[in-house]
C-alpha cells in the first residue's frame, strides 16, 4: 500500500509546492477565504472529486466515496492567514500587504488537496467515504469556522466516525509527527479589562483616583491565581498582554484598559480561573473606590484527543516513517479551532514536522518571519493517506 501511495505522491510532488506558494503569496484574513475557496474547488473538479459549498462562507466539503462499504472518516485542513506583514525574503513572499501565511494554513490547504487527489485514485482499496474539510476562520477566535461549518450542515449527509486535524509544527524535523492521546492544545479564552478611577493634575492625588495604580493592584492579584489557586499538578496561562492608559506625565489617569489570555485543559480549571478572575478585578476596584468593565470572550475549547485514535494515528505514522517517526511531545497551550469537532466527533489532532534545515533560524508560528520545509508537504499528504486508510481498515473490523 505505501508504495502505490508514494507513486500517487511523485505525480502530484510538485503541484503540491506550486499551490502552497500560490495560496502564500495571496494570503486571505478569516472569512475572506475566497479566492482560496475558488482555488480548492478548481482543483477538487480536476481531479473529479465531488464537492459541495455554502459553510460557513467559503468552506468547502470534498467527498471521496470508495468502492467498498464501510465507514466515513473526515480530514480537515484550515485555509484562512493572519494579519501580520511578512518579513521573509524568499521569491514567494506574501503580495498582500498585512497579511500572511504564518501560521501554515497554505501547507494544510495543499498537503490535504494532495491527499485527496491520492485517496481519489485508490478508490478500490477505500472502505467507505472520505471527507476533506476545507475550513474557514480558524484564526477568528473566539468565534472560528468549525462551528459555523457544523450549523451550515456541513456532516449532515455523512457524519464522520472520526476525524483527524495536521497542523505544521516548527518545533519538529521532517519525518516526525506530534502525536499525544489526550490533552494536544489548550483552551483559549480572551478578556478585555476596563478600569475608571478619577483624573485630576498629579500634584494633587488626593483629588483624583489613580486608574493606573488600580489596574497595578489588579494585574499582580491575577497572577496569583495560577500559583495560589490552581493545583500545581494541573495546568493554566494568565496573561497580560496589552495594557494602555494615560495620557501625560502630569495627568492622573482617569481610565485604563488591558487584555489578555487564559489557557487551560480541563474544563473544571477553566471555570475556577475564569471566577478568581471575576471575583478579584471587582473586589479590587471596589476596595480602591473604582469601578471596572469586563469583557470575558470564551473562546476554543481545549483539543483532547479520542485515544485509541490518537494511537492508531501513532502506529500508521511508525509503519510510514519509521520506529522513531513519532517522538514524545509536550501538550501546547495555544488554541485550535479543531477542537470543536472533537467535542463532537472522535479522532485526533496531529502536529507534523516542517522545521527548515538550519533549525537555529527557525521562527514560531505567528511570526512575521516563519518559514516551513516544503520537504514536509508530500510527507503530510502521504501520512494523511495511510491514516485515512488504516483508519478505515480498523472501521470496518468492528
Amino acid at each position: 500500500m505505501i508504495s502505490t501511495i508514494q507513486t500517487y505522491i511523485d505525480e502530484i510532488q510538485d503541484e503540491l509546492i506550486e499551490i502552497r506558494r500560490h495560496l502564500h503569496q495571496y494570503p486571505e484574513l478569516s472569512g475572506e477565504e475566497f479566492q482560496t475557496s475558488e482555488l480548492v474547488q478548481k482543483k477538487l473538479q480536476a481531479y473529479g472529486i465531488e464537492y459541495k459549498i455554502g459553510y460557513a462562507g467559503t468552506g468547502v466539503l470534498g467527498i471521496i466515496k470508495g468502492s467498498n462499504p464501510g465507514k466515513t472518516v473526515a480530514l480537515r485542513a484550515d485555509m484562512d492567514a493572519l494579519p501580520i506583514q511578512e518579513m521573509n525574503d524568499h521569491p514567494y513572499i506574501s503580495k498582500e500587504n498585512g497579511k500572511m501565511h504564518a501560521c501554515g494554513h497554505d501547507a494544510h490547504t495543499s498537503m490535504l488537496l494532495g491527499a485527496g487527489f491520492v485517496l481519489n485514485q485508490m478508490k478500490e482499496q477505500i472502505n467507505g467515504t472520505v471527507l476533506l474539510v476545507f475550513q474557514p476562520a480558524e484564526e477568528n477566535a473566539p468565534v472560528g469556522g468549525s462551528k459555523q461549518m457544523m450549523e451550515d450542515g456541513v456532516f449532515s449527509e455523512y457524519q464522520p466516525d472520526v476525524i483527524y486535524g495536521q497542523h505544521v509544527w516548527p518545533g519538529l524535523p521532517v519525518g516526525e509527527v506530534g502525536i499525544r492521546d489526550k490533552e494536544m492544545m489548550g483552551a483559549s479564552d480572551r478578556f478585555k479589562v476596563t478600569v475608571t478611577g478619577r483624573g485630576g493634575h498629579a500634584s494633587m492625588p488626593q483629588d483624583g483616583n489613580d486608574a493606573i495604580m488600580i489596574a497595578n493592584q489588579m494585574i499582580t492579584s491575577l497572577q496569583t491565581i495560577v500559583s495560589r489557586n490552581v493545583n500545581p499538578l494541573d495546568s493554566a496561562v494568565l496573561t497580560v498582554g496589552k495594557i494602555e492608559g494615560g495620557y501625560r506625565y502630569n495627568v492622573i489617569a482617569d481610565k485604563v484598559r488591558f487584555e489578555g489570555t487564559i489557557r487551560t485543559y480541563l474544563p473544571e480549571v477553566k471555570e475556577k480561573v475564569k471566577s478568581r478572575f471575576h471575583t478579584i478585578l471587582r473586589q479590587t476596584a471596589e476596595a480602591f473606590d473604582g469601578s471596572v468593565d469586563i469583557e470575558y470572550l470564551d473562546g476554543y475549547p481545549a483539543t483532547i484527543n479520542t485515544p485509541e485514535w490518537a494511537q492508531l494515528a501513532r502506529n500508521s505514522a511508525k509503519d510510514l516513517l519509521g520506529e522513531q517517526a513519532a517522538p514524545e511531545v509536550d501538550p501546547s497551550m495555544a488554541g485550535e479551532d479543531f477542537a470543536r469537532f472533537l467535542e463532537n466527533y472522535p479522532g485526533a489532532f496531529i502536529w507534523l514536522g516542517t522545521q527548515i534545515e538550519n533549525k537555529e533560524e527557525q521562527k514560531p508560528l505567528h511570526d512575521p518571519k516563519f518559514k516551513l520545509d516544503e520537504r514536509a508537504l508530500p510527507v503530510g499528504s502521504t501520512f494523511l493517506v495511510k491514516l485515512t486508510l488504516d483508519t478505515l481498515d480498523e472501521l470496518i473490523r468492528r
